[in-house]
């Protein structure tokens, strides 16, 4: 027996124990359809002591004869489907946002609306409980297995899609700090001075380029005080103090705020919702796409207040992405836009942004509204049947 601890090495002894006990199981566990070494571990526990127990692992582990023989390891799949789906909820409905207490306070809402009318509640309490319905509707089952699971269940699933929208938001921030520096370089030259792709200290008002991107609209990055100020903190920024870079050609009309605002050529929703290769062509990837995954075909308010929080953040020098940094302040920033497009007075406005960036995502979709051909056929027997209903609406009130 050996007793010793191992060094970097694997013993021959321990290598031959532990494939002869495993190769006892092949035929068994092989008829089962698992061809994963990994899996006859259970039975191999009781056999073997806690040193042997990793002993075992590491042999089998550096054994590649056995997966040779038995072909390669199956994936087997661990996710629950909420975690999926909370993917794409936190990425297109609501992103940041705590999921245990969203479902919690839902169901309390539920009840409370027996007697109390929605509009009593506060704004914020109105908002969370249309975020809870979307969730909902979005779900089928979920709301029978809130109702009759117990508070842990509850509980259980709302962490179970913050888990996916967290993740997804995590791979979202990684892709991005580095894929960011490839849309602000210059056209033909290089960031100078050059910014690095793995740390971003350099990045915010501290540089140069992405200062420029990040000065709030209506100040003058140009102006040496105000650079000076962005940089020291004597003038602070809040989240809803939006930056240049949202503004298409990062202009910014006094007069007419919503003019150009978020069609900015930086807001790389493709990025993230079709796949990267497809931002400034047609897709290369061969895996779908996020929206593809999801049977996502129009684009929805909450995923451009997600992708703009996503940029505005990539081109900070924050490093760690958190709904209570006050530095960034993405929280705020990102219920600024979520308040802008909800409010009923910009309805026209929205639908408009919402149509300019379904012909940039969408094409083809019916959400891209596009206009009807010049002289085609259809727009002739429209122009038609408009001159025929006119006519008739004038002898109506002539008569």
């Amino acid at each position: 027996m050996i007793t010793s601890v191992w060094p970097g090495s694997l013993y021959p002894l321990a290598i031959f124990q532990c494939f002869f006990i495993t190769v006892l199981f092949i035929a068994i566990d092989w008829t089962e359809g698992y061809s994963v070494p990994v899996a006859w571990l259970p039975r191999l526990w009781p056999v073997l002591s806690g040193q042997r127990r990793g002993q075992c692992l590491a042999a089998i582990r550096y054994t590649p004869y056995l997966e040779s023989q038995l072909g390669p390891r199956k994936k087997v799949s661990t996710s629950d489907p909420l975690i999926s789906h909370g993917r794409h909820f936190g990425r297109t409905v609501f992103a940041l946002c705590n999921y245990p207490s969203l479902l919690t306070n839902g169901i309390l809402r539920l009840e409370q609306m027996e007697d109390t009318l929605l509009e009593d509640f506060s704004a914020e309490e109105r908002r969370e409980h249309r975020v809870f319905e979307q969730l909902l509707d979005s779900y089928p089952g979920l709301l029978e297995r809130l109702q009759n699971g117990s508070e842990e269940e509850i509980l259980h699933v709302g962490e179970l899609i913050g888990k996916g929208a967290a993740g997804a938001r995590g791979d979202d921030t990684k892709m991005l700090k580095s894929a960011i520096l490839d849309w602000i370089s210059p056209k033909g030259a290089a960031i100078q001075p050059p910014l690095h792709r793995n740390s971003k200290i350099d990045r915010g008002f501290n540089h140069e380029l992405t200062g420029s991107l990040l000065c709030p609209a209506g100040l003058d990055w140009s102006d040496t005080q105000t650079r000076e100020n962005l940089r020291s903190g004597e003038l602070s920024v809040c989240g809803d103090q939006w930056p240049i870079f949202l503004f298409a050609h990062h202009t910014y009309d006094t007069e007419d705020p919503w003019c150009g605002l978020l069609r900015s050529r930086l807001l790389a929703y493709k990025h993230i919702f079709t796949s990267p290769s497809s931002v400034d062509k047609e897709p290369k990837a061969t895996r779908s796409g996020n929206a593809r995954l999801h049977g996502m075909n129009s684009v929805t308010i909450a995923s451009i207040a997600y992708v703009a929080t996503q940029v505005r953040f990539a081109i900070s020098s924050s490093s760690v992405f958190s709904r209570t940094d006050t530095t960034t302040d993405s929280e705020t920033f990102y219920h600024s836009l979520l308040d802008l497009f909800e409010d009923p007075d910009e309805s026209k406005e929205v639908e408009e942004l919402l149509t300019w960036w379904n012909r940039q995502v969408f094409p083809t979709s019916s959400a891209a509204k596009r206009s009807v051909s010049t002289n085609s056929a259809l727009s002739k027997i429209r122009l038609k049947r408009l001159a025929a209903k006119q006519a008739a609406d004038s002898n109506r009130v002539s008569s």
